[in-house]
C-alpha cells in the first residue's frame, strides 16, 4: 500500500546494511532485530542504499529487501528506498514497487555503466519523478561511481517539481563547497542530506542540510552528534566527530565500508557474520581491524 501522507525527511537516517545467511540468502530476523535497534538507538528512519548492496541483489531480491525494510521499519520512522539502475525503465520499476510497499520516499543514483549527458540525467530523473508521488532523492554518488552531477541540471529539477518532490544527497568532492553551491543555485530551498558516512557532518550541518544518510554501524555516536549540533554545544561535538572522522577515513570504498560497518555490527551483537556478497574488493586485516576497534571505543567514549 502506498504512502497517503508524506511524514518529515529529516535528522539521522542510516543506511542499514543486509546481513546473509551462510547461503547468502537474506536474512529477514537479524534484519528486523538492526532496523528495531536503529530506531532504539534514536534514528529518525532507515534507508536501503549503496552500502546495503542493492548493487548485487536480483531485482526479486531488491524488490524483497524493499518490502521488508518497509514492513520493518515504517511504525517507527520514514523508510526511504534506493531505486537507481542502469534503464530508466528499471527503475521506474523500483520506484513505483517502493512506493507501493509504503515507502517514504525514494533514492536514486544515476546508470553506473555509462557516463551520459545532462538531457538524459534530467530523462531519467524526470520519468522517476513523474511515475510516483512520494520524493525523490536525487543521489549525486560520485564518491563510488560516475562523475560529478551539473550542479544547474540537480537545480532545474528542483524548479520543476518543487522541494516536497525533490532532495538531495551530494557526494561529489569537495563535498563542503559542492553543497554550498547547490544551496545557493536553488535559493536556498533544496533539501540536503550529507552523504559522506558523517565524516564531513560538523561542516555540512552549518552549510544547512537537513539529515544525514550514514552507515548503521556507527548509529550510537552519529545520533550523539546530531544532537550535540542542533544544540550548537560545539565542544561535545568535536569530541564525537574526532575519533568518528578518524574512523570512516578508513573506509575508502564501497568494500571498505561494507568490511567495516558488517564488523561493527557484528561486535555490537546486532549481525550473526560479517558476509559481504563477492566478489569483494577489500578485507580487513587483523591490524586494520585493531585500530576500528581503538577509534570505535573512542567515539562511544566520547559520545557517552
Amino acid at each position: 500500500m502506498s504512502s497517503t501522507t508524506t511524514r518529515e525527511l529529516r535528522g539521522v537516517l542510516p543506511v542499514f546494511q543486509t546481513p546473509w545467511h551462510p547461503d547468502e540468502t537474506i536474512d529477514h530476523a537479524t534484519l528486523e532485530r538492526e532496523i528495531a535497534w536503529l530506531h532504539d538507538c534514536g534514528a529518525h528512519g532507515i534507508v536501503m542504499a549503496m552500502v546495503s548492496e542493492t548493487l548485487r541483489l536480483s531485482s526479486e531480491e531488491r524488490e524483497e529487501l524493499a518490502a521488508a525494510a518497509c514492513k520493518f521499519g515504517r511504525a517507527r520512522g520514514v523508510v526511504v528506498i534506493s531505486v537507481g539502475a542502469e534503464s530508466s525503465k528499471v527503475a521506474e520499476r523500483y520506484a513505483r514497487h517502493a512506493e507501493s510497499v509504503g515507502a517514504d520516499a525514494v533514492m536514486a543514483i544515476p546508470p553506473v555503466s555509462v557516463g551520459i549527458g545532462e538531457g538524459e540525467l534530467l530523462a531519467y530523473y524526470r520519468r522517476i519523478i513523474e511515475a510516483i508521488r512520494i520524493p525523490v532523492i536525487v543521489q549525486d554518488a560520485s564518491g563510488y561511481v560516475g562523475k560529478p552531477m551539473p550542479i544547474a541540471m540537480q537545480a532545474r529539477l528542483l524548479d520543476e517539481f518543487g522541494p516536497d518532490r525533490v532532495l538531495y544527497k551530494p557526494e561529489a568532492s569537495p563535498i563542503g563547497p559542492k553543497l554550498s553551491e547547490l544551496r545557493d543555485a536553488t535559493g536556498g530551498r533544496a533539501r540536503v542530506f550529507e552523504g559522506t558516512g558523517g565524516i564531513a557532518l560538523v561542516d555540512s550541518f552549518r552549510r544547512g542540510i537537513v539529515g544525514t544518510m550514514p552507515g548503521a554501524d556507527l548509529i550510537r555516536g552519529l545520533v550523539p552528534l546530531w544532537h550535540a549540533l542542533a544544540a550548537s554545544d560545539t565542544a561535545r561535538a568535536d569530541r564525537i566527530h574526532g575519533p568518528l572522522a578518524a574512523l570512516i577515513s578508513m573506509q575508502t570504498s564501497l568494500d571498505a565500508f561494507l568490511a567495516v560497518e558488517k564488523h561493527l555490527l557484528a561486535r555490537q551483537g546486532i549481525f550473526q557474520n560479517t558476509l559481504v556478497r563477492g566478489p569483494v574488493g577489500f578485507r580487513l586485516d587483523t591490524e586494520t581491524t585493531r585500530e576500528v576497534d581503538r577509534l570505535f571505543d573512542r567515539m562511544i567514549e566520547a559520545a557517552s
